[in-house]
């Protein structure tokens, strides 16, 4: 799976042995410079460059390209190397002066296979004509990378002296001085790239972009459909897409992307491949630039099926680069087919319905057929007639359904923990994984109309809104539970099952649970997580232990965000804790004063853009002391409910999507066994 990376973002490593992929929109420069624990040179053979091509480890391109790809062996560099930059630099012969007049580089770390690990795109670029792109660095014995994006306005001479090299402006000469020599040798840009063929990015959720081969020259596009968006519950919302920009067309898939837009599933057609590159210095293309990788593999065929039968349904058929994106997309696909062929089903029944009443009062119109048996005629005609579009629409919707149930059946099973239920025993076989899946099953998904067809409820990671528990009365669908303490302990259970979900499909230290329980009232439901010990500390009692966790998660988001801002990610206090950070708060608003209150807002939207993130466990009628001061507090949290609701609804065919939570079976020890496996994980990782 690959990982998607924003700017002061870092990732472990599983190999050593890599490929580093540089896609641009213009001929650039690569290099790379070692540095010690402190990150800096010690002299020009510290530096790999076109005119010092190899360095133990290290080997790359001798002239400017448009793609580079960059052969690292990080067991091979001298161990006196802690810190390897990745560099970019547009030439000083020729094209643009500047990256903010290019599109924006596109940099990704690659397993000798092929196999992306790592990606990141170098946006906010403008007068830099020189960036460090990527940072490899040691930690604890492993090798990390960090998403720089450094940017100099002096280009390769001023990003050289920040590194501590006394002869950086000799070196950054000889540097361009074999660019120029080599500048025959340089790859031209590739061809202008199609509307479907860009890579849209939103901060949770990496988007496949399409292929073009392993060179720039061979430039055959194929392409990847856009991934689905995470759910936005400020507005009607679905699952596993955004808000529409414009009014849908007549029964379109629900969340999906607008109309022209592929679909999971569906490839587009090839773009045009009759267009020349263009030359250097010509018209630039601000469009994405494509992705240097190998084509995804064919997902696997499905059995032939039976004459005049549906083909039998296979588990990952979807497009996608990986199994894991097949079956995302897949999910995300089953989750539209059942959208659309509801929104048919009941267009024909409310057609059948009002052709019924319109023969109806024509009927009646007539006072000579109101009563006899012509009248009696007709109104049987009409409903006889009603009861038959009603049966035709009833075996479509279940010929549809059938095909969906049996895909459901191929499908879960094959489903990986991070989408799977509790119950699959998918989690018997649980280890801590090494990387973070690009989504989470938050619960289940049905309409009215089909209960026994459950959707998985997917959503993209890292997450870019809070949780809400809604622990209020209101959250039954049918008013079975009313008892505060019921609900309020079904909640918590909700909430510890989706955290230890959470902390489980990250790797081992990537992800920090903090707990704020004021009173003590969680405490039977908490037990897993506090005696596992995956916990960072104790849950938080009182007044003095809110208000500690809160200054101190409040002071990392202010950190995280002014190293962010300035670039300057390695100015972090040593100890602070970069990973995923999950605080669970429990009777919200009890044992919160005002300033706790502010402190909790601005958690909730400034947290997620620096990894914290916010589970509440609340009612809000219990807040409603605070009248509307809280309102952009709820609406900016996903709310969940520990009891069946029909409270997400998506906004494209409108339809009522009722939320169940994902729970552990009565009497399972999964959820011990999972949480025992990270705490373990997690005490060799520290």
């Amino acid at each position: 799976m690959t990982a998607e990376l924003v700017r002061g973002q870092n990732h472990p490593l599983s190999q050593v042995r890599l490929e580093i992929r540089i896609t641009a929109g213009t001929p650039v420069v690569a290099g790379a410079t070692l540095g010690d624990e402190q990150g800096r040179v010690h002299g020009v053979e510290w530096v790999v460059h076109p005119g010092a091509p190899t360095l133990p480890g290290l080997d790359v391109s001798r002239q400017a390209a448009a793609d580079h790809r960059l052969a690292v062996d990080l067991g091979a560099v001298p161990e006196t190397v802690h810190r390897v930059h990745v560099l970019l630099a547009l030439p000083t012969a020729g094209g643009p002066v500047r990256f903010g007049a290019a599109a924006a580089p596109f940099v990704a770390v690659t397993g000798l296979d092929g196999t992306e690990l790592v990606s990141y795109t170098i946006t906010g670029l403008d007068a830099e004509s020189a960036v460090v792109a990527l940072e490899l660095y040691r930690r604890q014995g492993a090798w990390k990378v960090r998403a720089v994006g450094q940017g100099y306005a002096g280009g390769l001479a001023e990003l050289l002296t920040d590194q501590g090299l006394p002869q950086a402006g000799r070196l950054a000469h000889d540097i361009h001085e074999a660019v120029a020599r080599g500048l025959a040798r340089a790859v031209p840009m590739p061809p202008p790239l199609t509307a479907d063929g860009d890579r849209p990015r939103q901060s949770a959720t990496p988007t496949p972009a399409a292929d073009q081969g392993s060179s720039a020259a061979q430039g055959t596009p194929g392409s990847v459909p856009p991934q689905p968006q995470p759910p936005n519950t400020s507005q009607p919302l679905s699952p596993y897409g955004t808000q529409p920009t414009s009014p849908p067309p007549p029964m379109p898939p629900s969340g999906g992307p607008a109309s022209g837009t592929p679909q999971p599933g569906h490839t587009p057609a090839p773009a045009d491949t009759a267009a020349q590159p263009p030359t250097v210095g010509g018209t630039v293309d601000y469009s994405h630039p494509r992705r240097q990788n190998t084509a995804p593999p064919p997902p696997p065929a499905a059995p032939p099926a039976q004459p005049g039968q549906p083909a039998r349904p296979v588990a990952g058929d979807a497009t996608g680069w990986s199994m894991e994106e097949r079956l995302y997309n897949q999910v995300w696909g089953m989750f539209e087919d059942l959208a659309r062929s509801t929104a048919a089903y009941r267009s024909a029944v409310d057609f059948a319905d009002s052709r019924m009443e319109k023969e109806l009062d024509a009927a009646l119109a007539d006072p000579r057929s109101r009563i006899g048996g012509q009248g009696d005629a007709a109104r049987e005609a009409a409903r006889a007639k009603h009861a038959q579009l009603v049966e035709q629409a009833r075996a479509a919707y279940d010929r549809d359904l059938g095909q969906l149930t049996a895909e459901s059946e191929v499908v879960e099973p094959a489903l990986p923990p991070a989408f799977a239920r509790w119950d699959n025993p998918v989690w018997h076989g649980y280890r801590v994984p090494f990387e973070v899946p690009m989504a989470v099953r938050l619960g289940d998904l049905h309409l009215p109309e089909c209960a026994e067809l459950r959707i998985p409820m997917l959503i993209r990671l890292p997450l870019e809104r809070g949780l809400w528990i809604d622990s209020g009365a209101a959250g039954s669908l049918d008013g079975s539970f009313l008892d505060p303490h019921e609900l309020h302990r079904l909640a918590m259970d909700t909430a510890v099952a989706l955290a230890a979900r959470l902390v489980a499909v990250h790797p081992a230290g990537d992800y920090t649970l903090h707990v704020i329980d004021p009173a003590g009232s969680g405490a039977q439901a908490l037990a897993p997580l506090v005696w596992s010990g995956v916990l960072a500390a104790p849950p938080a009692v009182g007044a003095a232990g809110v208000a500690e966790v809160l200054a101190r998660l409040t002071q990392r988001v202010d950190l995280v965000q002014m190293a962010v801002r300035g670039g300057a990610a390695d100015s972090l206090p040593p100890g602070l804790d970069t990973s995923e950070q999950l605080l669970i708060v429990n009777d919200f608003p009890h044992g919160f004063d005002d300033r706790a209150v502010t402190q909790l807002r601005y958690l909730a939207d400034e947290g997620p853009s620096v990894g914290v993130h916010l589970m509440m466990v609340a009612d809000r009628e219990d807040a409603s002391g605070y009248g509307p001061l809280l309102d952009p507090l709820w609406r900016s949290l996903m709310r969940l409910t520990p009891v069946p609701d029909d409270h997400l609804a998506d906004p494209w065919v409108g339809h009522a999507w009722t939320y169940e939570p994902a729970l552990v079976p009565p009497g399972s020890q999964v959820l011990q066994q999972v949480l025992n496996q990270v705490a373990e994980a997690r005490t060799k990782y520290t």
